[in-house]
This record gives C-alpha cells, structure tokens and sequence, in this order.
C-alpha cells in the first residue's frame, strides 16, 4: 500500500550515498558443496527479512574457503539488500546485519551495501527499502523479467526519500517501537491459530475413531475407484495466459479448501492430452510437495478442469468424498502416509504410498454421518481460524502502511510517540 499525497523528503538514488557494494559469489564459486556444520555464516535470501535480520536456517562456509571470498565479506552493520523477490517476500527488501553475526559473507542475489552514515543511515535505509513506497518502486524496475530480480545496477538507482539524519533516527526508532508491537500481537495470533488447529486436529480423530481404529482397515486404493496422478511432464509448456482449462497446483490446495489464488491454465490441446487426469466435482485431489498431504474435494464449479502434480482420487461408489477429505486431512493419514513413504511427507509423497494408505472400511452411510458432524462441529472452529487469518492480514497491511507513511514523512513520528503514549491500539491514519 502506497501512501498519496505529497512527499516532504526528497528522492534521492541510493548511488549518492553509496560508500562500498558488493553481491554475493555467483555459480561454482558458491555451492552447496562448500557448505560445512561451522565457521562463516552465509547470508541468504530467508535472511532477509523487512528491516529484520531472520537468524533460522543458518549456513556456514569454512574459514579457509571464507578467506578466498572476502571481498564478499559482511561486517556487523552492514546494510543487506535482496536482490531477488516473490509474491510474499518483495525484491529491494533490507535489513542491518546483526551485532553478534561473526565471520559471513553474502550468497548470489545478496547485495552487502555500506553507506555514508553521517547522510543516510543503515537502519533507516532498511525500512526505507522495505516499504510499500519504495518497494513499488522497485518492482517497476523488474516489470517485464519473468522473475522479481534486480542485480547492482539497478540497486544503485533506487530512489529513497531523505530526511535529515536526525529525523532519520527518530523514524527508524519508532518503527523499531511500533512494529514490535504489531509483531507481538500478530505472533499471539499465530499461537492461537495454531491451537484451534490442534483442537481441530484431535476432533476430527475422535469423531472418525481413527485412534480406536473403528472397523477393519482396508487400502485406500481397494475403496476408490482410481488414484492417479495430475500433469507431471514439463506442465509450464501449456501454459496459456487466457482463454485456456483451470489446472489446479499444489498451491490451490489447502486442508479442506480449493482456493484459486495464482491459478494456472493450460491450452485445450494440453488439458485433451492429459484428459486422464480431468477433475470432476466430488473427486478429491491431494498435495503432493510443499504442504504434502493437505486434501480437497474438488468443487462443482471446476468440473472439467485439470491439475498438475496433484494425486488425483476418484472416490466411487464405495466412499463419500467428504468423508474421505476428513480422513487424509488428519494427524492418522499423515503418521501413515510418512510411514509408507521413502523420505519426509513433507517434502513429497506418491501415489503408490496413496494407494497403501489404511482407510477404515465402514458403511458409507455412517460415513455421511460422520461428515456431516464434523462440518457441525469442526465448523466453529475452522469460522475462528479464517477470522484470525483475516486479522493477520488487516495487521501485516497495517504495519506496511506505517513503515511507508513514517519513512515518507506522512506523520509526525514524534508527535505520534506522544499522542499514542499509553494507549494499546494507536490510529495515526487509516488503512
């Protein structure tokens, strides 16, 4: 979200400031080979966070190796830019390397940037980057390239509104204050979010008695009609911009729900060469990589579509659909399908393990009876969830909308400090 109106600061390229700029070692010079348990850390893209420094997913080089790299080196304080972006995670985003880091250099699409701090300093160049402001900016500085990538050139003529160096501070410190508290709120949140799913979790395997084992187990691919297999061979050579057949992704799929966020098509040619793996409404597709498992019935409404790396289950006459969906949304499926897998469910599964999953064999009445008390009971619980997923979103557009409003002089960060002191939900604007 950008924010209209005039801006008091000028725009000035980051070129102006620069001091030193580095990006990280390209192709056989970096590789996962040369990765070892210790020594120098490596900075990766999931390092960078917005204006935070995310310290998981640590790597580290060897000391030696760091040696020969060195003038990719990243000090303490240093200003770190991304150089490449997604939907969730925007190209140009920034932050200050931490005080404890130690030995580290930056990986390929890592800029290491040092600035004249006694005119533009690295905190506030940080949130300056990672702000909706600026970061649309940016983006239209990739338009046109398939992926959001900009490379050194491009990072050196980024525009940022520039204060003084005093009021650079105060906006860095108020951010620093009132992002914490919106990241407090939101992580409790998460917290609560994740309980009603174990809550969700454990209802659905007392109704079902999946841990008493209610009647005799069967493999799932003994009750279905037929378990196969979405597109799996070079999908992206069908893909149509318009005008083509829905093909739902592993990302459409989520536990219960089809969602058609970044939805894909494929040409008619494409969808008739694949006509095996044709939905139809009451069919259930399963998650195959990313969040492996996560099942769905597929609705009326994508009757005719296809999918692409989805295990496709055709339930038949023998199970109803939504029963089923319940069953491999469980923790039961899950323990079972990593069982009958080579590797972790959470990372790929086939349909092979499918077909040997251990279904109860029930009537299919008592399976209508089951589903429908869940989506009685389950219900109310699943309401809350998609309240606090809306509110999580309300809170991530609310903490841009402040960064882009404090580092575009939009308000009075002083003036606001004291208006909101005391108080727990401060509105400098609306968003």
């Amino acid at each position: 979200m950008t924010i209209a109106g005039v801006i008091p600061y000028r725009q000035v390229p980051l070129r102006r400031f620069i001091v030193d700029i580095t990006d990280g070692p390209f192709g056989s010079s970096l590789t996962s080979s040369h990765y070892s348990d210790e020594g120098a850390r490596v900075i990766r893209l999931g390092n960078i966070g917005a204006a935070q420094f995310k310290d998981s997913d640590a790597a580290y080089i060897s000391l030696e190796y760091f040696n020969e790299l060195r003038r990719h080196e990243v000090l303490p304080g240093d200003l770190i830019i991304a150089g490449l972006g997604d939907g969730n995670h925007p190209v140009g985003r920034a932050c200050v390397a931490p005080n404890n880091l130690g030995p580290a250099i930056v990986k390929a699409d890592c800029f290491r940037v040092r600035l004249d701090e006694e005119r533009l300093t690295h905190i506030y160049a940080a949130w300056a980057l990672s702000s909706s402001f600026v970061s649309d900016q940016v983006s239209s500085l990739t338009r046109g390239s398939t992926r959001a990538r900009i490379n050194l050139e491009v990072a050196r003529e980024i525009k940022l509104p520039i204060p003084p160096v005093e009021e650079q501070h105060g906006i860095a410190e108020f951010l620093d204050g009132e992002t914490a508290r919106i990241d407090d709120l939101v992580e409790r949140k998460r917290r609560m979010r994740d309980l009603l799913a174990l809550r969700r979790e454990r209802l659905i395997e007392e109704v079902l008695g999946l841990t008493q084992q209610r009647g005799d187990l069967a493999p799932l691919n003994y009750l279905v009609q037929e378990i196969t297999v979405g597109i799996v061979i070079t999908p992206a050579k069908w893909y149509v911009d318009h005008g083509g057949v829905t093909a739902l992704r592993g990302v459409n799929v989520r536990p219960g729900k089809v969602v058609l966020d970044d939805v894909v098509q494929i040409s008619a040619k494409g969808h008739a060469e694949h006509h095996k793996s044709t939905l139809h409404a009451g069919d259930v597709v399963v998650v195959r990589t990313g969040q492996a498992g996560a099942a769905a019935v597929v609705p009326q409404g994508l009757n005719g579509s296809n999918c692409i790396d989805l295990i496709l289950i055709r339930p038949g006459e023998g199970i109803f659909a939504r029963y089923l969906e319940y069953v491999l949304n469980s923790e039961y499926a899950r323990r079972h399908v990593a069982e009958y897998s080579v590797g972790s469910i959470q990372a790929h599964f086939n349909v092979g393990a499918m077909k040997k999953l251990p279904i109860p064999r029930i009537p299919v009445e008592e399976q209508r009876r089951l589903a429908a008390e869940l989506e009685r009971r389950v219900g109310s619980i699943e309401s809350l969830m998609t309240k606090i997923d809306d509110q999580l979103g309300i809170l991530a557009e609310r903490r841009q909308a402040l960064i882009a409003a404090a580092v575009t002089g939009q308000i009075d960060v002083a003036a606001f400090g004291r208006a909101s002191a005391g108080r727990h939900a401060p509105r400098p604007f609306s968003s």
